[in-house]
């Protein structure tokens, strides 16, 4: 794939009292919650395709394939998914957005603990986003240009501000623990030290690539995208943590049976009602 060598790249580095496999079937189940809050009204998430990949078997085959550290992920799930989003952006982007541009088709190879996302805008794909999901540091492949321009995020799930029309107790990891797993909610100290003392614990490295293509409004869609996956991976993370409770003790097959059913609530939901979930708040406007 080529883009422009002037994207924007951003590392997001976000811990979680979790343990990896935990964040495994963690990740996956609020996926599905997640887009059943946030579909309705015409918008929301559409699921065209959730199936395994298998590379060696010719079958949604990554390109290119999915290296780093020193190893291929050759199988796991493939999801293609389409997000219709005309009233959660700015005034200023529909505006000036194309027919069909605020249709956002997503590709996602998922080889835990390695996932390539790949974002584009339907029909003309006149923005470009390439996400890459990874747990562990130095996994992935930056090198060059792309290390030395990529500046590091680091979010605390605890004590980062959210914004007040996000902000609900129970998705506050300060408020919420788990009685199932035995934990209780996180420390609300103001220095991040809750990430040295709680057991279990992980980070989460997430290296996002950003390119806008259209000339004289690249600077301005790539800094609002910024802040939108800050937003959503800071809102994410903490739902993940207080979600904990539901799904402690769920297997991928468990996994697998939600998000069939979350298929149908979405084809559903997305044709009734009101408009749910995050919009763009004052500050994109």
């Amino acid at each position: 794939m080529n883009y422009s060598q002037n994207h924007t790249i951003r590392e997001y580095r976000i811990t979680l009292p979790l343990s990896v496999e935990e964040y495994h079937v963690g990740q996956l189940y609020s996926v599905a919650q997640v887009s059943k809050n946030e579909t309705g009204g015409g918008e929301g998430v559409e699921v065209i395709v959730n199936e395994p990949f298998d590379a060696t078997a010719n079958k949604h085959v990554p390109n290119p394939p999915l290296k780093a550290n020193g190893k291929t992920f050759t199988k796991g799930q493939f999801t293609h998914k389409i997000y219709y989003l005309s009233q959660k952006v700015p005034a200023f982007v529909r505006l000036l957005a194309p027919k069909g541009a605020l249709e956002i088709h997503e590709l996602a190879w998922n080889a835990y603990p390695y996932c390539r996302t790949v974002i584009t805008v339907s029909p003309n794909t006149f923005c470009f986003c390439l996400f890459f999901s990874f747990l562990f540091f130095q996994i992935h492949d930056l090198s060059g240009r792309d290390l030395s321009n990529r500046s590091i995020v680091k979010l605390d799930i605890a004590n980062d501000k959210v914004a007040s029309k996000d902000y609900k107790p129970e998705w506050d990891p300060c408020l919420v623990g788990s009685r199932k797993a035995g934990r209780p909610p996180l420390p609300k100290d103001k220095t991040g030290e809750w990430m040295n003392k709680v057991k279990p614990v992980m980070t989460c490295y997430k290296v996002v690539k950003i390119w806008f293509k259209w000339f004289g409004l690249q600077k301005r869609m790539e800094s609002f995208a910024v802040g939108q996956y800050n937003r959503l991976f800071l809102n994410f993370h903490r739902q993940v943590v207080c979600w904990l409770e539901e799904f402690y003790g769920l297997t991928i097959a468990d996994i697998r049976r939600i998000e069939a059913e979350t298929k149908e609530k979405l084809d559903k939901q997305r044709h009734e009602g009101q408009i749910r979930g995050m919009t763009a708040t004052d500050d994109d406007k």
